[in-house]
């Protein structure tokens, strides 16, 4: 009885989240996140092994589809700012939280270190959710918004694993699997499409599903996270995905139509407003030292390779944190660095930045975007450069 009403709230939740979202022009995960708290704190939701499940399962849906969505050529063509934008990002709110909370807060050294890792996290999820809704995943901006994020991820998941993370032999099989998965995958969608293509059970998303949730078993015995290897997989597919839109497209329809509104809600659901109001101060401090610390190291190299208005919505988006942050900050207490206040303080200040951050970003620095094609044409995004807005009065 008890799951069916969870059950039943979140679907009714998420149904509203997605009349709200249209109603309003916001992006549809602020919302469910927004409702998560909600649920968690008023309705008296609470998270369950199948929502657990469920959610981390979406997450890593999400991550595979921002791979798959990435330009490879485009990567290439602008690695050098994708290491840069995402190498600052990871490195300037790392180094500022974990000196924060060291000499200004007084806490231990693998505390204020691990609080560090959790705040120099990029949410690949959010953003992948923002571009996609927005329609700017096609753009070079966007493309190389998502690198940047994977660049940002991979130095925090680094981080993590060498302050924290004691190596094991099952962590060395993950790594085999995960590369033999990347590895095999890609030649294989040939033959695989030809034979089980276009039909309506959709082998093809199942084969798909069955590599991710294979890597999610071997992470999680070798107590890691699937996220990386996920979106590496996406990258290495994405050739498949561009010659075979129609497949992308049922793809997308069935992470964002089940799977991805459980991931944000159960994001929503971390947050106790109790423990919020009791240090809000804290909170506060946190926060602003995540978005201090990004603006900071991602303004100035993103205002050198895109307009004004594209550079701070790229800085906003940037400085998200959902995944990663959640990842964290849960190895944190499960390992006993960090008490129960502390971990309910980070774990909000990491939704809040999936929240604030994002909300900022598509209310007054989203990219102006035009319909090509004429009356009747389907709708593509197109940045509108800075110079023809002001002609505009823009």
């Amino acid at each position: 009885m008890e799951n069916a009403y969870i059950a039943m709230v979140a679907g009714i939740l998420i149904l509203l989240a997605s009349m709200a979202s249209v109603e309003l022009g916001l992006s549809v995960a602020l919302i469910e996140i927004a409702f998560g708290v909600v649920a968690g704190n008023a309705l008296g939701l609470h998270t369950t092994p199948w929502l657990d499940f469920l959610a981390g399962f979406a997450g890593i849906v999400l991550t595979f589809l921002a791979g798959a969505e990435v330009d490879v050529a485009l990567m290439r063509e602008k690695l050098k700012e994708s290491l840069l934008i995402g190498g600052i990002s990871f490195v300037t709110p790392f180094v500022g939280a974990w000196v924060f909370c060291q000499y200004v807060l007084g806490w231990s050294l693998p505390a204020s270190q691990l609080t560090g890792v959790a705040l120099s996290t990029t949410s690949l999820a959010v953003v992948y959710a923002v571009l996609v809704e927005t329609g700017l995943t096609a753009h070079p901006m966007g493309k190389l918004l998502m690198a940047a994020t994977f660049v940002t991820d991979f130095g925090t998941a680094a981080a993590l694993s060498l302050l924290f993370i004691r190596p094991t032999w099952w962590l060395v099989v993950f790594v085999v699997m995960s590369v033999a998965i990347i590895v095999i995958m890609p030649p294989l969608h040939r033959w695989f499409f030809a034979r089980y293509g276009r039909r309506v059970i959709e082998p093809e998303i199942k084969g798909a599903f069955a590599a991710l949730l294979v890597l999610m078993y071997f992470s999680e015995v070798a107590q890691s996270h699937a996220v990386l290897p996920a979106f590496i997989l996406g990258l290495a597919v994405s050739h498949v995905f561009e010659q075979h839109r129609e497949e992308q497209r049922r793809f997308r329809v069935v992470a964002f139509a089940f799977l991805t509104p459980f991931f944000f809600l159960k994001g929503g659901m971390n947050v106790s407003l109790g423990l919020v109001w009791a240090n809000l101060g804290l909170l506060g401090m946190l926060f602003l030292v995540k978005l201090v610390t990004k603006t900071v190291g991602v303004y100035p190299l993103s205002i050198r390779y895109l307009p004004a208005r594209e550079a701070m919505f790229t800085t906003l988006l940037m400085s998200t944190g959902l995944t990663f942050g959640t990842i964290s900050s849960l190895y944190g207490l499960r390992a006993g660095i960090f008490d129960q206040a502390q971990f309910s303080v980070i774990v909000t200040v990491v939704v809040l930045s999936a929240i604030v951050p994002t909300f900022i970003a598509q209310r007054w620095f989203e990219p102006r975007r035009v319909s090509e094609g004429g009356a009747g044409a389907p709708a593509r995004a197109v940045l509108v450069p800075d110079s023809e807005r002001q002609g505009k009065g823009g």
